[in-house]
């Protein structure tokens, strides 16, 4: 059976960059309507955090402040809720044996900009599975997570073509300038090739083995792009 590790934040805050906090966490649309899609297609999906840390869902992700319908709210909700017991002891990031996994999915939410875009662990088991051929898969602000694979020899990813959540985007519905730094430029500072497509589209792209999805609109054109890689 096809594994793959969804890696998600377990920050609950983001320090913005006045130096206050605000509560964040990991968007609900994009693991709910990941993992629904993958695991649909049969898929075997294990959720790991830094230390095995149950992650906590941004509350904007779930209201209507955050952009989402009461009844889309609902349905991911809903499916969160069947995932209750792998949320609330979620595997150790430090732990994973790469081989174990066809592919790593990092969903968003502003909480990867917080202890994703650093984490050792994270970028060994990036560099492994990317060297390994295997595909890997970031979603929206997720791809803060990408920028952890960056060392001497300059980042893992660079040269490659990818896409994210976009300034535009963040100016019109994130934290604008509030914003400890801005992910697009980010990647394209450290040598991403940065497509993207119009705010709140469903945008994705692929590079090979490097599947990047532009926001939460993206979630399941992302997801499907990775099956189709598998397949």
């Amino acid at each position: 059976m096809t594994r793959v590790l969804m890696v998600v934040s377990a920050a609950d805050t983001l320090v913005l960059a006045d130096g206050t906090e605000h509560p964040t966490g990991y968007w609900a649309e994009e693991v709910a309507a990941s993992h629904e899609t993958l695991a649909g297609a049969g898929v075997e999906i294990d959720i790991a955090t830094p230390g095995g840390r149950a992650p906590t869902v941004d509350a904007l992700s779930l209201s209507e402040q955050g952009g989402v319908q009461p009844e889309d709210a609902e349905r991911f909700r809903a499916y969160l809720e069947t995932l209750e017991k792998e949320l609330a002891h979620p595997l150790d990031l430090a732990d994973i044996d790469p081989s174990a996994y066809d592919a790593v999915y990092i969903p968003g939410g502003h909480a990867p900009m917080t202890d994703l875009v650093e984490d050792p662990s994270l970028a060994a088991l990036l560099t492994a599975t990317d060297s390994a051929g295997r595909p890997v898969v970031a979603l929206c602000h997720g791809v803060a997570g990408l920028l952890s694979a960056t060392g001497e020899g300059g980042w893992l990813f660079g040269g490659r073509r990818m896409t994210g959540f976009t300034d535009t985007e963040e100016q019109q519905g994130g934290y604008g300038d509030s914003i400890p730094f801005s992910v697009e430029q980010r990647m394209r500072t450290a040598g991403g090739i940065v497509e993207t497509g119009e705010p709140w589209s469903d945008t994705v792209i692929v590079d090979g083995t490097l599947i990047t999805g532009q926001n939460p609109q993206s979630s399941v054109s992302t997801a499907k792009a990775l099956l189709a890689r598998l397949s």
